[in-house]
């Protein structure tokens, strides 16, 4: 708690002064209402079929985010706000599918008021939740731009919840065919680059590249509001 400043203020109410900085997601993170918000927003998708939206991908997320930040140069209150929202950003489904990222921004707000988060950071972190999923738009801000690019980067075997793999859809079986996937930044080249290892024994690239052609073209315009390109590294072989 050294790194994170949460002051007691007197007066009628006491309440809790949350700074954003190094440290501040961990202690959201740890939050009784936090644990509650993720894990009723993932069992609603393992519910309808959806692969894994626990904790696990908030982390990846979170994680991705900061990595592309950080490793931008941006301010370390900047890259903790992304960092934030990433983690929080698929909270929404506990409420339901349609409209997850608005609904996720109304809940995570809730949360961050709790704490006297100030309003600017609040919408910065609103934002984000608020238009990852939103493809037909510009990517305005950084944050937004760094939780867009984690999220979509988030495809991995152990988000397939179904063990059955004669029953596999063509959404399982891509992301169980992919053994590695993570992302880095090539700061000479000012480019993000999404790097798999997909075992083609179970999924084919061009199923790959099916799938999840959106989300690569959204990734790419969210990297273009950072000053960057987008590529894609799969198995060694540059293929975007």
């Amino acid at each position: 708690m050294s790194k994170i400043k949460l002051q007691a203020l007197t007066g009628s109410a006491v309440k809790n002064r949350l700074e954003i900085g190094p440290g501040a997601l961990d202690f959201l993170a740890s939050t009784p209402e936090a644990k509650v918000l993720l894990d009723r927003a993932d069992r609603y998708l393992e519910a309808i079929g959806y692969t894994e939206h626990g904790v696990r991908h908030a982390k990846v997320v979170a994680k991705f985010a900061r990595r592309i930040l950080e490793a931008l140069g941006k301010d370390p209150h900047t890259v903790e706000l992304a960092a934030i929202a990433g983690y929080f950003h698929d909270v929404g489904n506990a409420l339901g599918r349609q409209h997850h990222d608005l609904a996720g921004a109304f809940l995570v707000k809730d949360l961050l008021m709790q704490y006297e988060v100030p309003l600017e950071d609040r919408l910065i972190i609103m934002e984000a939740i608020a238009n990852h999923e939103n493809e037909r738009l510009d990517v305005a801000d950084e944050v937004t731009a760094a939780v867009v690019i984690g999220d979509k980067s988030d495809v991995h075997r152990t988000r397939v919840r179904n063990t059955e793999f004669i029953t596999f859809d063509i959404h399982d079986r891509v992301n169980y065919a992919v053994t590695r996937s993570t992302v880095r930044v090539d700061i000479q080249k000012k480019e993000i680059i999404l790097e798999l290892e997909i075992d083609t024994s179970i999924s084919s690239v061009t199923e790959y590249f099916e799938i999840f052609l959106t989300r690569m073209l959204f990734s790419r315009k969210a990297a273009r509001r950072l000053g960057c390109g987008f590529g894609i590294l799969a198995n060694g072989v540059r293929l975007a």
